[in-house]
């Protein structure tokens, strides 16, 4: 008889465990890999390879898998998945990463569940209670801290705080998705929505990478960096996004969003010499409170 795979304290598998931190290691790198590479190449044509080197590294698996014909079949529904999912937001960050530092990028890109929870209270009905409404309130407030200490800041003509609206957009992109694929693609495979994601997002941004492609040709450096969010950061992340939540624990696979901003400042210092000021550490504290109330993660103990 195999004997179970060992727990950590939360009763999880440790290789979940390590798998969760492995992703939120991968996904944390992707704003350093774009920063790299958005210099040279720009930011659609940043945003432009990268989905589309992740879509021909999918493709392949999803043929291996034999799904090809339930993309076709439900096709229209995921192209837009992957003009909300990746197009836009993949664009968005880029350009912002023109502008900000990837640790700060990375703690802005923490309110995704945050937009996600008023998307589906707005779009999805779903109901708040009083700890959920007021995990709202902070994490705004965090990031209205988090704006404000860009914009008083500001040293580039004031296009930091550009880049933090940028953000911002981007993660509504995010929560926007989040409610259509709970809509209209809640029974389809996760690795034909990944796949076929991709694809859409390519196509849809095809025609302005072409438009704003580099006259100089970019350094192997940028070229590598371009590779690794395409193959590392997008096809392999989704690859093991989607077994974390396979296995069984959806919401904890979620809040990878929480653990993203640790590993993404920590490049940022290291590699980049970017540095932390307080707003940051502030404002990304308060954010992280308000979306775990928001999502539910954090639940308050009940009175006797």
């Amino acid at each position: 008889m195999k004997s179970p795979a060992p727990a950590d304290a939360a009763g999880l598998p440790a290789f979940w465990v390590r798998d969760f931190i492995t992703l939120a290691a991968i996904w944390g790198s992707s704003f350093l890999f774009m920063r790299l590479a958005v210099v040279e190449f720009g930011a659609l044509a940043t945003a432009g390879m990268r989905v589309g080197i992740a879509a021909a590294f999918l493709l392949p698996v999803l043929l291996w898998q034999k799904q090809a014909q339930m993309l076709r079949q439900h096709w229209k529904p995921v192209m837009v998945v992957g003009l909300l999912s990746s197009a836009i937001p993949f664009a968005l960050y880029a350009f912002a990463l023109q502008s900000i530092s990837t640790g700060l990028s990375a703690i802005l890109n923490a309110t995704t569940p945050l937009f996600a929870a008023v998307v589906a209270w707005l779009w999805l009905g779903e109901r708040l209670n009083h700890w959920r409404s007021m995990g709202l309130v902070l994490g705004f407030a965090g990031v209205v801290v988090l704006a404000w200490d860009q914009a008083r800041l500001a040293s580039h003509g004031g296009m930091e705080i550009w880049a933090v609206l940028a953000c911002l957009g981007a993660c509504i992109s995010y929560a926007l998705a989040t409610s259509f694929t709970r809509l209209h693609l809640s029974q389809v495979p996760a690795l034909v929505t990944a796949t076929g994601s991709q694809i859409g997002a390519a196509v849809g941004l095809a025609l302005p990478m072409a438009w704003s492609w580099p006259a100089q040709m970019p350094s192997a450096q940028a070229w590598l960096a371009v590779g690794a969010v395409g193959v590392l950061c997008t096809g392999v992340a989704y690859l093991l996004f989607y077994r974390l939540i396979g296995q069984g624990h959806p919401s904890r696979t979620l809040s990878v969003t929480y653990l993203i901003p640790l590993f993404a400042v920590a490049y940022g210092l290291v590699l980049l010499d970017e540095h932390v000021t307080l707003a940051m550490v502030a404002g990304g504290g308060v954010i992280l409170l308000g979306t775990a109330l928001a999502t539910g993660l954090l639940q308050p103990p009940r009175a006797p």
